[in-house]
């Protein structure tokens, strides 16, 4: 889940009320999202550089609220859009709306798309937020939604990638091209020489931030660019702006371009970024649209800012939740949830119209509005019930056996942890030194974020993640977890199967090696059983990559079934997860002790 800073005195303020902690939280669990963790800057920076003592590291005392909320909802990306969430919540402020400013077609700024384009990166959509008022903060919060978007929806940049510039820098009409890359030459943000478009690759493979966004173009023959009518590069998507256009706290006009391989998430993306900073325009809630002219000669105005007409029954609004309510009621908190609600006859029968605003793009389905429903009515409030068919039946052999080796693990010392099934690409095989040769993980289709990417083929990126979130603890750490990994099994008439692993792992100022084999000698003594047998020797060398060589064994049963592997972790595998002391891990099936 997405994770939102914003500095708590600010958040108040926009509030119009201060809070206590408890009562904050509170709040936060009425409207469903957490107040995850509560910090300042100059403790966030001791943790990056792993300093000392808060007074080693830079930044003020200011108090930040680390806010977690819901993957789909980018409108609670920054605090403006979640201090606008929580008043509508309270009922301090009805939902705005918003305006698309009626512009004449030949005043109208354009933006011409060039045939090309559609070799790399086919879509563009734009808008103009006039008459803004920036000060620090709303600049920092503009950029950092930026960055959130740009980590969520847009896939680190492979979807959307979104420019904004300071349009008074600028002239109209605009071109969206696509051209060799020895044809592009400008002055990137925060430079001050002129690149030539592939030695600007080359330039930024040695930056930590840039440097993972370059394979999305690097290989194609032509990058796309966009110009001015003086052709001035305003920016090389999705890697970099131009210096020429850079907003700044004195920028009134700023012009929006997100190009795009998925039009719908472009749509979505300038939605959100419009809708939540449109509130410091000169006319507020105002935007301003640009024509796109296609190639083809077609023409798009953006952005689109209508609402999403939706028509439900009462019974599909309360039924799902077992509640309760009137019309009235119901109209009341979908409004409550920055959704226009109210009643209406269609065809003869009481129905409830819903207005989706465009800052709620995770609206599709009835069920949507019954899950804001209950968020609104509250969770706790909603009455206990038994599901009408009900069978009794005893517990599953597996479920007993996995809470018997979690008893024994944990009282060998160590903590167990709960993960979710879904992670990165990157973080099952990269991070891992492993390749994906297209035989082991199950790829999810459509991801709703880039941390849920497959289905994680082993529990070792779960336990290292979550050691490097909690590397100040203090030494050692000792985690567990028991829970399922899936990989692709053509057997299965689904395709894949589940299997139930233990995964522990030891971390120190030393290896721990004897420690994760006197855990793995301790499981195997439970385990014994007439079909489950070790032998003398179950330790049998192996050669994974993500462990030292020669640091690494396998754990076979007497009839040479593989059950296991232990080892100490490999130094890039560390590094890659940003951990810097030894690690060791063992990860063992535990169907197959059963």
């Amino acid at each position: 889940m997405p994770t939102v800073s914003v500095g708590r005195d600010r958040l108040f303020a926009a509030l119009g009320q201060t809070y206590t902690q408890e009562e904050f939280e509170a709040l936060c669990f009425e409207f469903g999202i957490e107040l995850d963790d509560v910090t300042t800057e100059k403790a966030i920076l001791r943790k990056e550089k792993h300093l000392e003592d808060d007074a080693d590291a830079d930044g003020d005392d200011e108090v930040i609220y680390k806010i977690e909320v819901a993957a789909n909802r980018y409108d609670l990306l920054c605090l403006e859009g979640l201090a606008r969430a929580l008043r509508v919540f309270k009922g301090t402020e009805s939902s705005p709306v918003f305006k698309v400013v009626s512009v004449p077609r030949n005043k109208m700024i354009k933006m011409h798309v060039k045939p090309q384009t559609s070799q790399i990166r086919p879509y563009v959509v734009c808008a103009v937020l006039r008459g803004v008022t920036f000060d620090e903060a709303r600049y920092n919060s503009f950029i950092d939604l930026q960055d959130k978007l740009h980590q969520n929806i847009c896939r680190k940049r492979t979807l959307v990638a979104i420019g904004t510039h300071d349009l008074d820098t600028l002239q109209g009409p605009f071109s969206y091209e696509a051209l060799p890359p020895q044809e592009i030459n400008f002055i990137p943000l925060k430079q001050e020489e002129s690149f030539r478009a592939d030695k600007l690759i080359e330039f930024y493979k040695s930056d930590v931030k840039l440097k993972k966004f370059l394979h999305i173009i690097e290989k194609s023959p032509v990058y796309p660019v966009i110009y001015d009518s003086n052709r001035t590069v305003l920016s090389l998507p999705p890697i970099i702006n131009g210096a020429h256009s850079a907003i700044t706290l004195k920028t009134k006009n700023v012009f929006i371009e997100c190009t795009a391989t998925d039009l719908t998430k472009a749509n979505i993306v300038l939605n959100t970024m419009v809708t939540m900073f449109a509130e410091y325009c000169e006319n507020k809630f105002e935007v301003e649209p640009v024509e796109v002219v296609h190639h083809d000669g077609s023409t798009t105005v953006y952005p689109d800012l209508s609402c999403y007409k939706m028509e439900v029954s009462l019974p599909d609004l309360v039924g799902p939740i077992g509640i309760k309510l009137k019309e009235e009621e119901a109209v009341s908190l979908l409004n409550r949830m920055q959704l226009q609600a109210e009643m209406c006859m269609s065809n003869g029968e009481s129905r409830i119209s819903v207005s989706v605003p465009p800052t709620r793009s995770d609206i599709l389905h009835a069920r949507d509005l019954a899950e804001d429903i209950a968020i609104a009515y509250g969770y706790n409030n909603v009455p206990k019930s038994k599901p009408k068919c009900m069978t009794i039946g005893g517990r599953q052999p597996l479920n007993r056996f996995s809470d018997k080796i979690r008893a024994e693990v944990a009282r060998a010392g160590y903590m167990e942890v709960l993960t979710f099934i879904l992670c990165s690409h990157e973080e099952n095989f990269e991070m891992l030194n492993r390749t994906d040769d297209g035989s082991k993980a199950v790829i999810i289709a459509n991801p709703r974020t880039s941390e849920f990417e497959v289905v994680r083929t082993s529990l070792m990126s779960c336990l290292l993640k979550t050691l490097k979130h909690n590397i100040d603890h203090p030494r050692p750490i000792k985690i567990f977890e028991v829970g399922d990994v899936v990989t692709l099994d053509s057997s299965n008439e689904v395709g894949a199967s589940n299997k139930r692993r233990l995964a522990a792992l030891y971390c120190n100022r030393v290896s721990g090696f004897e420690e994760i084999m006197g855990l793995v000698d301790s499981i195997v003594k439970v385990a014994r059983a007439p079909h489950v047998d070790f032998g003398e020797n179950y330790y049998v060398p192996t050669n994974e990559p993500e462990f030292f060589p020669k640091r690494q064994c396998k754990i076979v049963m007497s009839n040479g079934k593989e059950v296991g592997y232990l080892g100490i972790v490999h130094a890039e595998v560390l590094r890659k997860f940003g951990i810097p002391d030894p690690c060791t891990f063992v990860e063992i099936d535990i169907e197959a002790l059963l």
